[in-house]
């Protein structure tokens, strides 16, 4: 076994893991927390997108004692109190989703491409980026659009930071 400490949505997190774990699996079988998905096992799909110091990971592909001493937020982490990330509300303002497997790791890169890109963001930036991430229900119409207005809206809201 070997220990981690890490912070996960701004609190403090300790245990005792086999070194082999990764990230994914102690966020949702150690931690319960669900939000991130496991949707292919090969890091092409998207749906374990997570931030790692505030930038986009696929937690499949991180060994969770690789992260020790720092810091991750998951799409649990981003909603401020009662209030959804600008992000989560342009998805559901504008149905960025079908059956939401892949839901939130859009989100996730989402925020972070508004992070790395800016908040004026168009459609081919946009399809582009996504590149990484797979949705199987929609033709990703109302996801590029919810991107764009959530970038839009993390404009005229400070940036909310993990739930602590």
């Amino acid at each position: 076994m070997s220990a981690v400490s890490l912070t996960v949505n701004g609190k403090a997190v300790t245990a005792d893991i086999d070194p082999r774990t990764l990230l994914v699996q102690y966020l949702r079988d150690t931690l319960r927390l669900t939000g991130t998905h496991v949707g292919c096992d090969t890091s092409q799909c998207g749906a374990c997108v997570v931030h790692l110091d505030g930038e986009a990971i696929k937690a499949c592909t991180v060994l969770a004692v690789q992260c020790n001493g720092r810091s991750v937020t998951t799409i649990e982490g981003l909603a401020a109190g009662g209030d959804l990330h600008p992000m989560q509300a342009a998805f559901r303002e504008h149905h960025g989703l079908q059956c939401g497997y892949c839901t939130p790791g859009m989100i996730m890169t989402a925020v972070d491409l508004v992070r790395r890109k800016g908040n004026a963001l168009d459609e081919h930036t946009i399809r582009h980026e996504l590149e990484g991430n797979i949705c199987r229900c929609t033709g990703y119409h109302n996801i590029v659009k919810a991107i764009a207005a959530g970038a839009e809206a993390m404009t005229s809201e400070p940036q909310k930071v993990a739930a602590e």
